[in-house]
């Protein structure tokens, strides 16, 4: 097993991780609701669990950025092209940064500056991902090991706009954690098959 490997599976997983948290969320927290909470407001400022849930937060984001930094030649596709990486790092680097420094304030609004940052920070890392999405769809579609999830790539990157924009639409609404967990399954699923592509390709 080979460094590439061994981040890949790092890439793998980061939505097992991220998934599991909302999960455990719901588990530890019985006044918490998958329908009418976001992800975020487990480890907004004073969340009954916010050390931990920042914990799986900072964990996901961490390996997704590490696995991201070694993208580029993992690809084993012998392009040049590095802006699909490089968006990739960036948007895996504002994901710690979110979980450092960046939680939503007391009850999971949007407040103060930190607050409200963490929102832009999220619409920002969003945007980032779907533009790696773009990126690596262009850089590989015409290579022959990677021509399948090239498209899959094209195809997650606009479920994925599409369904940014439902949730934000859907934001502020009692439907609001519904809405986001399915908009974030298209970037999830890419993570984890990003990283099982990575690992059979080298």
């Amino acid at each position: 097993m080979n460094i590439y490997q061994i981040l890949a599976i790092g890439g793998m997983l980061s939505p097992i991780v991220y998934t599991t948290m909302w999960i455990l969320g719901g588990i530890l927290q019985s006044d918490y609701s998958h329908i009418r909470d976001d992800i975020s407001s487990l480890f907004a400022v004073d969340a009954p669990n916010q050390r931990l849930f920042q914990a799986f937060t900072f964990t996901s984001s961490a390996l997704l950025f590490i696995f991201y930094l070694g993208l580029h030649e993992g690809l084993n596709d012998g392009g040049t092209d590095v802006l699909g990486p490089f968006l990739f790092i960036l948007s895996g680097g504002i994901g710690i940064l979110i979980a450092l420094f960046f939680p939503l304030d007391v009850g999971g609004e949007l407040v103060t500056f930190r607050g409200k940052m963490h929102l832009i920070l999220v619409v920002i890392m969003g945007i980032l991902t779907i533009g790696g999405m773009l990126a690596l769809w262009v850089r590989l579609e015409s290579v022959a090991n990677w021509s399948a999830f090239a498209t899959f790539s094209l195809f997650s990157a606009i479920a994925s706009f599409i369904l940014i924009v439902i949730a934000g639409i859907f934001a502020s609404g009692k439907y609001r954690g519904l809405v986001e967990r399915i908009g974030v399954t298209p970037y999830q699923l890419y993570y984890f098959v990003l990283g099982l592509m990575v690992f059979l390709n080298n």
